[in-house]
């Protein structure tokens, strides 16, 4: 198997640092290139024009081309959700399973009634029946409120448990209260799955960063010497990996069933059910709930471009595929979406992401206080943000390692990944001032002083826009909590007067922080967890420790 690991921080250098540099010198190039125009003019029919108007006018536009295409795939998307949440999977399971349709009444989608018709064109075809789900469930120092509806969640599907594997993954760090919850609830809960484990994922095991990688990963080869005990084969088992607070849609399992069985080669693929943070969307505060709400529409989005899927938080994939390339990495915090890259060069290109319109709820960021919940937002966006350091990542493995991945899919991949990051800096920011900067300069500046106005119309035909935000938000949140009264449905749609505060001052500002720390080598080492509190139906609210050596 290829090198497929990261290298450790000291082991970073030349092209490799040139790349970690990349994308926060380009964020910060871009964020001042408007001033520096600023001070460039030319002269257009005896007017000097700066060069900063015709900058900024042109990004101005991309962006907004841009974002109405982002709306039309937001309502695709959310279309593609309904239906996908309306079918009846158990029965397009067995129609799989026969390799035909069987004798039901059930309305079958076209695209099933095709993927019946390529199933007998296949060498091998995986039955349904034939299949075990395994869930890894990683935590740290969750209460048993957030980890037990989890679980729970998990009996709950509209699939046969018996065929389900439970691995509870915690971290040896976090002590004997945690420790003790996980006992407690295995023994609770074990009669309702094929097989229940436990993995205490040991502290400071050397060469690697303190993160769920490792923790996922020590859990993943505990349930492989499982697999080895009982002879089961690892190809015939499908891995999900659930955050404490992950809890799966009921018709998960039966959907991921469907798409094990009816892609060409799941051996070399992985899931992405669809991320929706609305578990405790009620109950967290206005900012958190805009950006949890911005982040459902987003991954919404991606639903429509599955060439652009990644991974991200939860995901499944082959257990076989797992082991062949030893499971995720423990030297980065962002194993999830590095998990993607890791794949791909693993299996050499020959890896995609199908993306699944069935959500797995998740929470919004809430911690016990005001302002600790406004610092856990920030904390969690900056480990996201990190994500940057792929890109480095990226160009080493794809450029300067043997690789048979086809070049020009390595760069477009790149490319597209290195733009993602700056965009998440710097669009915001110069959307929201860029237009003001060429005036202040240049106060005698017909086209200077004009620009505003223009940047203003544009942005007013951009609100056309937000409405497809307002319309998905609002038709993903769950029902509105009986402990409230009807105004918080109104604040419901007053919340997004913080979007251009919550854009800026945690989106671009993490970024920016992320992409600063990589250009001056000042590694995120640690994965900072995001402390979960959760409120009652009597309106209490339950927290503990996010991680117990924070203290």
């Amino acid at each position: 198997m290829a090198n497929i690991e990261i290298p450790y921080e000291k082991d970073r250098k030349g092209h490799y640092r040139f790349f970690e540099i990349l994308p926060g010198s380009l964020s910060w190039l871009l964020l001042f290139t408007p001033v520096i125009l600023s001070f460039v003019t030319v002269n257009i029919n005896g007017i000097n024009v700066t060069l900063a108007v015709p900058f900024i006018l042109g990004y101005l536009l991309i962006y907004f081309t841009r974002s109405l295409a982002v709306d039309i795939r937001a309502l695709a998307g959310y279309r593609t959700m309904k239906q996908h949440m309306a079918l009846d999977w158990s029965t397009l399971v067995a129609d799989l399973e026969a390799g035909q349709v069987t004798a039901t009444k059930t309305v079958r989608p076209d695209w099933h009634l095709r993927n019946l018709q390529l199933l007998h064109s296949r060498h091998v075809h995986n039955k349904p029946s034939e299949l075990v789900h395994a869930v890894i469930i990683a935590t740290v120092n969750e209460s048993r409120e957030v980890l037990e509806p989890t679980i729970q969640s998990l009996i709950n599907a509209d699939y046969d448990t018996s065929q389900m594997i439970l691995v509870i993954a915690y971290e040896g760090r976090a002590g004997e209260d945690t420790e003790n919850r996980v006992k407690e609830l295995i023994s609770l809960y074990r009669h309702h799955f094929r097989h229940v484990m436990s993995a205490q994922h040991p502290a400071n095991i050397p060469g690697e960063v303190i993160g769920k990688g490792g923790n996922v990963t020590f859990a993943g080869r505990k349930l492989q010497t499982y697999l080895e005990d009982i002879k089961l084969d690892p190809a015939k088992v499908i891995v999900t990996t659930l955050d404490a607070d992950n809890r799966p849609d009921r018709r998960y399992f039966a959907a991921l069933s469907y798409a094990f069985c009816a892609v060409p080669n799941p051996l070399r693929a992985s899931f992405q059910p669809l991320p929706m943070f609305t578990n405790n969307i009620w109950d967290a505060p206005a900012p958190m709930r805009v950006i949890a709400t911005g982040n459902n529409f987003f991954y919404i989005v991606l639903t429509q471009r599955p060439h652009l899927e990644r991974n991200f938080s939860a995901h499944a994939q082959s257990m076989q595929a797992l082991i062949e390339m030893d499971f995720w990495s423990v030297r980065t915090i962002v194993e999830d979406g590095h998990h993607f890259w890791r794949s791909y060069f693993c299996f050499d290109g020959d890896y995609r992401v199908y993306p699944l319109s069935i959500p797995i709820y998740q929470d919004a960021v809430l911690a016990k206080g005001y302002f600790k919940t406004l610092k856990a937002q920030f904390i969690q966006l900056r480990r996201w943000t990190y994500g940057a350091s792929d890109v480095a990542y990226i160009a080493n493995q794809g450029f300067f390692r043997p690789t048979k991945a086809p070049k020009l899919d390595v760069l477009a991949k790149l490319l597209r990944t290195l733009e993602g990051h700056v965009t998440w800096a710097v669009g915001a920011p110069l959307i929201t001032f860029a237009a003001f900067i060429p005036a202040l300069l240049h106060p005698q500046s017909f086209a200077a002083n004009e620009l505003p106005l223009i940047v203003s119309r544009i942005q007013q035909l951009g609100l056309i826009g937000l409405f497809a935000s307002l319309f998905v938000s609002m038709r993903t949140l769950p029902p509105r909590p009986v402990r409230y009264k009807r105004h918080r449905s109104l604040f419901m749609w007053l919340q997004w007067l913080y979007l251009p505060i919550t854009t800026i001052c945690y989106g671009s500002t993490a970024a920016f922080y992320s992409q600063t720390r990589l250009m001056l080598g000042k590694y995120i080492s640690k994965f900072d967890v995001t402390e979960k509190a959760t409120v009652s139906e009597s309106g209490v609210t339950t927290s503990s420790d996010a991680d117990p050596l924070s203290r």
